[in-house]
């Protein structure tokens, strides 16, 4: 387990976090969304152990990470632009890892040989990004991490090679344990990836929830009444956004579907539909209340 509380950390006038509390559970896929410097990144560098942090304690299974040779060498971090040395091949890389990494597998390597299909002698610096991704990715897995930090994982992958990523960490998690923080833009892959999610803004954690506890409490409801009525006044009622178009009134509502359904139908709509938002719809409506939001821009 990964546990997280008062995490503070500053760069000479930037407070890139601040009083992060975050516990990630050992065997779970954990997402971590947040607006650009939200302090994602910085976050990831000091669960891996790369950065220290100013304030606050991070302990993973009870011990602390920066400088604990042991712990760290059970910790596989993917840098969104993944660094090998110069001239190297995956080849290089590979007994270069093995050296380092105690659970290194060299059988798991040469399976997902065939996964990746990647040129074991080709230099990585020639290879493209996805390329590089892949080697990188096939990297990590071999050393059979206890703790898997991703940074944009899936950029430059085309849909089959991300479906198949998705595929081995999934089987990874399924059969070892293994915890996986994944930080990403693109809310659609983890939406069905994830099983937690955490959302980050200004270097605070505004949100932390289990990603289907977290679909089911936000609704987009649309509604037609037989009379004109304000459901802003309508006590209980969580509106984060609303929005009218000719008769439908279409409102984001946070809550219980059972009790927004019950206030509403007390008013006998003609027409009451609660829908599902995806976790990117989701994102948006959560910045907008921290007063991120996607406002009209006339050009």
């Amino acid at each position: 387990m990964i546990s997280i509380e008062g995490l503070y950390k500053r760069f000479e006038e930037l407070e890139a976090l601040k009083n992060i509390n975050l516990t990630i559970k050992k065997g779970s896929i954990f997402g971590l969304i947040g607006s650009n410097g939200a302090g994602k990144t910085t976050l990831l560098k000091i669960i891996s152990g790369i950065y220290k942090q100013d304030k606050g304690v991070l302990k993973i299974n009870n011990n602390e990470v920066f400088e604990n040779v042991d712990l760290k060498s059970n910790i596989f971090f993917v840098l969104d632009n993944p660094y090998f040395y110069y001239n190297f091949s995956l080849k290089d890389m590979a007994r270069f890892y093995k050296g380092i990494y105690p659970n290194w597998d060299d059988k798991k390597f040469k399976n997902l040989s065939l996964v990746f299909n990647l040129d074991l002698n080709k230099k990585l610096n020639k290879l493209s990004k996805g390329m590089q991704k892949q080697a990188a990715l096939h990297l990590a897995l071999s050393t059979n991490p206890e703790v898997l930090i991703l940074d944009e994982p899936l950029d430059g992958l085309d849909a089959v090679m991300r479906q198949k990523v998705k595929n081995i960490i999934i089987q990874e998690v399924a059969e070892r344990e293994m915890t996986v923080i994944i930080s990403s833009h693109n809310l659609r892959e983890l939406e069905d990836f994830c099983d937690h999610v955490a959302i980050l803004h200004n270097g605070e954690v505004i949100l932390q929830r289990d990603i289907d506890e977290l679909k089911a409490d936000i609704h987009k409801v649309q509604v037609v009444f037989k009379k004109d009525v304000n459901i802003d006044y309508i006590e209980g009622l969580n509106i984060l956004h609303f929005e009218e178009r000719g008769s439908i009134k279409s409102y984001i509502i946070k809550g219980k579907k059972e009790d927004i359904e019950n206030k509403l139908l007390w008013y006998e709509p003609l027409v009451l539909d609660l829908l599902p938002l995806t976790l990117e719809e989701i994102f948006i409506y959560e910045m907008g209340v921290v007063g991120y939001e996607v406002k009209n821009i006339v050009v």
